[in-house]
Order: structure tokens, then sequence, then C-alpha cells
């Protein structure tokens, strides 16, 4: 039988100790310690498990989380309407594990969408709801939500719940919608910047800085534009320095040779040391490109901002 109480206490300490982990580690957390998972009441509670739906024994009948890998097998996008489709655990509908998260959908209970940004980390997303299913495309409709909108208990002490039960109202769709699709927003960028840093060996372009705190995967095209899509061929990491000189055109990357050039008015301007050996020092100087052809700057791309560099000369 399935037990609420006990089911909603083991809910938000998972949530509590998340909150907790991402204000030690930052934003991305690794899979070793979601495997550990947190104390509860004598026993230890992972998060994640071999398979990306994932109920820890502890619970009785509904998971805790689903997950996305990295390069995994399964196919789970966002769709045009920034709704995530989540595939089943492999084609049978009646699968525990399926039914599992049909159960969270029909009781409206929450749960841990872990995102893989990379092999082994993974950027969690939390209350998510289980909004639809769809058994001919074997998938589910996931909906991301803020907990402020959970009913959840006043008292600080989860073992004192008593007949509390944990869950979201699904009274306000238009809500949901927003804050799912910019959650995609999110993701997305996540991804397009671990798969730049990860192709530029995690170092400035342009001066070779190594220190990723410090680091952007910079759009050569912005992604407002039709043509910026968050690929690897439309990036390059760039420290915050030279991402803003590179965004304002200070600096240009020649698409022909791959070479820096500076922009002729700051190559004449007197400055400190910044100006002199940070910006004017990397003129027709080489900019270091991934080892892979593929995940190399798309020359046409290169070429539209290398013109628009070039058309922002103030001395010409």
């Amino acid at each position: 039988m399935f037990d609420r109480t006990h089911d909603t206490k083991i809910r938000v300490a998972a949530f509590t100790w998340l909150a907790k982990q991402k204000a030690i580690h930052g934003a991305e957390l690794p899979r070793t310690l979601l495997q550990q998972g947190f104390p509860f009441e004598g026993r230890r509670v992972p998060l994640v498990g071999p398979q990306g739906i994932f109920k820890p024994a502890i619970l009785h009948q509904v998971p805790l989380s689903i997950t996305t890998v990295a390069n995994g097998p399964y196919n789970d996008t966002f769709s045009t309407d920034n709704f995530l489709h989540y595939r089943y655990r492999g084609t049978d509908p009646s699968h525990r594990d399926n039914v599992g998260l049909r159960t969270a959908m029909t009781s409206r209970i929450p749960l841990i969408y872990f995102y893989g940004v990379a092999p082994g980390r993974y950027l969690p997303i939390w209350p998510v709801f289980i909004a639809d299913d769809d058994p001919s495309a074997l998938t589910f409709t996931v909906t991301v939500d803020e907990m402020q909108y959970l009913t959840l208990p006043e008292q600080s002490d989860i073992a004192g719940f008593g007949d509390y039960l944990l869950t979201g109202e699904d009274t306000d769709t238009p809500r949901r919608n927003y804050i799912t699709a910019a959650t995609r927003v999110r993701l997305h960028q996540r991804t397009f910047r671990e798969r730049v840093l990860a192709a530029y060996q995690r170092q400035c372009a342009f001066c070779r800085l190594r220190h990723e705190e410090l680091l952007d995967a910079a759009h050569i095209i912005p992604d407002s534009h039709p043509d910026g899509e968050p690929v690897v061929s439309n990036g390059m990491a760039l420290c915050h320095l030279h991402h803003a000189a590179f965004d304002n055109n200070f600096i240009g990357v020649n698409p022909d040779n791959f070479v820096l050039e500076v922009r002729p008015d700051i190559l004449s301007e007197s400055d400190g040391p910044t100006l002199r050996f940070a910006i004017q020092g990397l003129h027709e100087t080489p900019f270091f490109t991934p080892e892979n052809k593929l995940l190399r700057p798309n020359r046409e791309l290169l070429r539209m901002r290398y013109d628009q560099f070039r058309n922002s000369d103030r001395t010409a």
C-alpha cells in the first residue's frame, strides 16, 4: 500500500539535501555524490541508479528521480511546445518503472530531474511533474515548477509531518509552461557551454587562460540570430575579457587563416597594461582551434562576424 506520508518525508529530505549540495558544489553535481545520496532515518538514500527512472529501495512505489545521461541511448528531448518528452523504460508500458511514473502523474507527486551536461556531471532540476503519458510514442511529458508553489510543511523537522501530504496542484498551467520553457533554454545553454569548453580543452582560444571559472562559451553568431544555433561550430571558448572584446568587435578572427586581428583604432590607443598586453598584444597571433576539424568554427559564420568586425573600424 502506498504510504503518502512516508513518501513525502523522503522527497522533502531529498529536495533539502540537493539545495545544500548546490550551495556547496555549484549548479552541477557529480554522479558519485548523487549515487552516495543522503542519510535518512539510519539509511542511505541514493538519488540515481543504473536506470534513468530511479526508485530507491526506501520508497515503496513512486520513483524519486528521472535522469538524462549525456550522450545516452534515450532520445529525451524538448519539443517545439517546450515540454520535455521523457522516454519510457523499454517498450513495455506496464514495466514497473513506467507504472511508477504514471502513478506520479495521477497523484501529482513531484520528482527530481537530473540532466547530464557531461559524463558524470548533472544539473538537478526540481520539482518536476509528469503531465501526460503517451503509450503510442513511449514517452511521458514532463513540466517544471518551482518549490514555492508546492504545498510544504511549515515546520522544519520533516519527522513531524503527521498526515501531511506533499503535492503539486496543477492549477496554473501557464506558469508551469513558462518555467519549463525557461528551463529548456538554461539546459541548452549548459550543454552548449560544456561542449564548447571540452572542444577547446578548457582554455581561452585567444589567450590560452585555463581557469574554467573565468571561461565562457561565446557564440560566433548570437543565439538571437536565425543562424545562431547552439552548436560547437558556432562557438568558441573565451575568457570573460576576450568574450566582451569579441562581442564588441575589439578583436576579430580572420576566417581564412584563423589569425586574430585587433581593430585599428584600438591598436592606436594608449592605455594601461591590460589594453597593451591583453588586447593589443593579440594582434596577428594565431587563434587556437579544436583538434577535431568538425568542431572548429564554421568559416561562413566566422566570415559574417569578421565582416561585421571590419565594418566597425572607427578610423575608416
